[in-house]
């Protein structure tokens, strides 16, 4: 085998090596940026479901004392 053949199967195998490396990478970029989409996701409905369910709190104890202030809730969400 020749000088050249030997460095150009050197080149090859770095080459390889080095484009397994970045698929290897970008799977774990990938699979990290999906969980995090999701977790925020996940974060973001438990807040609207926080909030709904203040919401819903809120004019439930209305309907049993008229007195509370309804600052900030919308007229249609009293009809129940």
């Amino acid at each position: 085998m020749s000088d050249f053949e030997r460095n150009k199967d050197q080149v090859q195998a770095g080459v390889q090596a080095g484009a397994s490396l970045v698929g290897r990478i970008a799977v774990i970029i990938t699979d990290a940026v999906g969980s995090i989409a999701k977790e925020i996701g996940d974060f973001v409905t438990d807040g609207i479901e926080m909030r709904e369910a203040a919401r819903a709190a809120r004019l439930d104890e209305h309907r049993r004392s008229p007195m509370i202030d309804l600052d900030g809730i919308e007229d249609g969400e009293l009809q129940g």
